[in-house]
């Protein structure tokens, strides 16, 4: 087991109640031999910070994402495959305390585990700092860039997926027509109509022209079977 000291440069934080991370790091079988306490708790607290942190992270830098869509991003960001990733790369199976039968059986190498303790840290950095933003800067090193790129898969942009279908038929035309704007400026409301040679072929709203836009095309595809 490598000292803690190491653990807190690759998180990028310095405890000042170091017993907090000893406890972000245990794992119940060590818990239950050595009358300590597991990182169980924080696991539970740290769950509810991440899961928050990036609902905000991605509601503020995918504007153009649905709800729908908002949603499953978040749920594979947080989960468990995910987070394993994310402590393999913080090295945390050289640090956890786990019991000798846990050890010769691969608990270091847990996915299961590794994720736990990816939510255990995000919840010791958060308690120790009593700071919500040194939290979110732990988690935002990893979640930013995986909803980058998840985000874009995600959001495979209705407008041209539509477009690439309809080019297929160089005669045909497509149209986005505003049909619809309500609500004070700072909560407005957009409707939108797309049109093929000027038949309505699906009708979307949002709190932009463009979300507007991509779920009129969203709708499209749907009625057209894709």
């Amino acid at each position: 087991m490598r000292p803690l000291q190491e653990y807190e440069k690759l998180i990028g934080y310095t405890f000042k109640d170091r017993r907090l991370l000893e406890t972000a790091l245990t794992h119940a079988s060590y818990a239950n031999e050595n009358r300590t306490e597991s990182y169980e708790r924080l696991e539970f607290l740290g769950d509810s910070v991440l899961g928050f942190v990036t609902a905000d992270h991605l509601y503020q830098a995918f504007g153009q994402l649905p709800e729908g869509q908002l949603t499953k991003t978040r749920a594979a960001l947080v989960c468990e495959k995910s987070l394993c990733g994310f402590s393999k790369t913080l090295e945390v199976g050289s640090f956890l305390r786990l019991s000798h039968g846990e050890m010769h059986s691969g608990g270091r190498e847990r996915a299961s585990i590794l994720a736990d303790v990816f939510e255990s840290t995000t919840a010791a950095i958060y308690l120790d700092s009593g700071d919500l933003d040194t939290a979110r800067k732990f988690i935002l090193r990893f979640i930013a860039p995986a909803a980058k790129s998840r985000g874009n898969k995600a959001f495979k942009d209705y407008k041209t997926t539509l477009q690439e279908i309809i080019q297929q038929n160089p005669e045909e035309r497509l149209e986005y027509v505003l049909t619809g704007e309500s609500g004070p400026d700072h909560e407005k409301h957009f409707t939108v109509e797309v049109h093929l040679n000027s038949n309505v072929i699906g009708k979307g709203g949002g709190r932009s022209k463009k979300e507007a836009e991509q779920q009129a095309a969203r709708e499209a595809l749907e009625l057209m079977g894709y």
